[in-house]
C-alpha cells in the first residue's frame, strides 16, 4: 500500500472519530452540548498535532526514537510551576485565577528550561545519547521529587485544587486559551514548513548535513526551540501527556516506512487525533469519566517505552 493511501485511511478514520465524538448520544440539548464538544476536538487537534511535530523533529536531529522533550523532563518542569504557584500563593491568587498569567508563566518556565538543558547538553554532539536519556530521566524524577515533596506541605485544600491541572485533561479546556494555542502552533508550523527540506538532510546525520550546507549546529538549535514551544504550549493547555509523543511518533515510523518529514510528520499527527479523540469518547461513552486519557495513555506508553528499550538492546546486541 502506498503512503498516501495509508494518509488518507488515516485521515478517514480521524473523520470518523471526530464525527463520532461530535455526534454520538446528543440528548436534548444540542445547541448547548456540541459547541462543547467542539472545543474539545479542537484542543485534542491542536494539542495532538503539536506533540506529534515535536516529537518527530526532536528525534530527527537527537536521531534516536526513544527520545522525546516530554522524556527531558519538560511535562515535569509544568508540575514544579503549578506547585510553586500553589504552595507560596495559594489557589486564590492571581496567577492561579487569571488563566493568562498561569498559562503565560508555564509556557515560559517550560521553554527557558528546554533551552537551558538543549543549550548544556546538545553541543555538537559532545555527550551520547544515552547519557542524554539519562539526565533527563533523572532531571525529571528530581522535579517530580521536589513536586511531591512540596505537596506534601500544602493545605490538603489546596492540594486537591492542584491535581486537577497535573493531569491531562480535555474536559474544561478555556476556548480563550485555545485560541491563544492555535496562534502560536500557526507560528511555529509556518517556520516548520519552511525547513521541512533541511529537516530530511539533518536525518542523515550532522557530517553529511554539513557536508551539503546546512548550519547544522544553529538548525538543531532552532528546532529545538521549536519543539519545546509546541510542547510547552500543548502542556500548558490541557495538562502533561508524557509518553504520548513517544507512541504516536514510532507508530508513524512503523507505519509510514520514508525518510520523508512532511510525510511522517502527517501520518503521526492524523495517528494522534484518532488516539486523543478516539480515546477520549472511550474515556467518556466507555468508562464513563472513572478515569482520565492521561492516565491510559501514559499506563500504555509506559508498557511501550520499555518494549522499545528492550528493542534498542538487542539490536546494539
Amino acid at each position: 500500500m502506498r503512503n498516501s493511501t495509508k494518509l488518507i485511511l488515516l485521515a478517514v478514520i480521524a473523520i470518523i472519530c471526530i464525527l463520532l465524538y461530535g455526534f454520538y448520544d446528543i440528548k436534548g440539548g444540542f445547541d448547548y452540548a456540541f459547541p462543547r464538544r467542539m472545543i474539545r476536538v479542537t484542543a485534542m487537534v491542536v494539542t495532538g498535532v503539536a506533540i506529534a511535530y515535536a516529537t518527530v523533529v526532536f528525534q530527527t536531529i537527537t536521531h534516536n526514537r526513544i527520545l522525546t522533550p516530554s522524556v527531558m523532563g519538560i511535562d515535569s518542569m509544568y508540575e514544579v510551576v503549578q506547585t510553586l504557584i500553589y504552595f507560596f500563593a495559594g489557589s486564590m491568587s492571581i496567577w492561579v485565577l487569571n488563566k493568562y498569567l498561569n498559562f503565560g508563566a508555564a509556557i515560559f518556565a517550560m521553554v527557558l528550561f528546554a533551552i537551558l538543558l538543549y543549550r548544556f547538553l546538545f553541543r555538537a554532539d559532545k555527550h551520547p545519547i544515552y547519557l542524554l536519556l539519562l539526565i533527563g530521566m533523572i532531571l525529571g524524577a528530581l522535579l517530580g521529587s521536589l513536586v511531591t515533596f512540596l505537596q506534601v506541605l500544602i493545605d490538603p485544600v489546596e492540594y486537591l485544587s492542584l491535581q486537577s491541572r497535573l493531569f491531562g485533561s480535555f474536559a474544561n479546556v478555556k476556548a480563550d486559551l485555545l485560541y491563544i494555542s492555535i496562534a502560536i502552533l500557526i507560528i511555529a508550523f509556518i517556520y516548520g514548513y519552511s525547513i521541512m527540506d533541511k529537516l530530511d538532510v539533518m536525518s542523515l546525520g550532522r557530517e553529511n548535513a554539513i557536508n551539503l550546507g546546512i548550519n547544522y549546529d544553529r538548525m538543531v538549535m532552532n528546532i529545538l526551540i521549536l519543539s519545546s514551544v509546541l510542547i510547552a504550549t500543548s502542556t500548558a493547555l490541557v495538562g502533561p501527556i508524557t509518553f504520548f509523543g513517544l507512541i504516536v511518533a514510532n507508530l508513524s515510523y512503523q507505519y509510514l516506512v520514508t525518510y520523508k518529514h512532511s510525510i511522517l510528520i502527517l501520518g503521526a499527527s492524523l495517528i494522534s487525533i484518532i488516539a486523543l479523540v478516539g480515546g477520549q469518547f472511550l474515556v467518556e461513552h466507555i468508562f464513563e469519566l472513572r478515569t482520565t486519557l492521561s492516565v491510559i495513555i501514559n499506563f500504555i506508553g509506559g508498557i511501550y517505552f520499555i518494549y522499545l528499550l528492550l528493542k534498542e538492546s538487542r539490536a546494539a546486541g
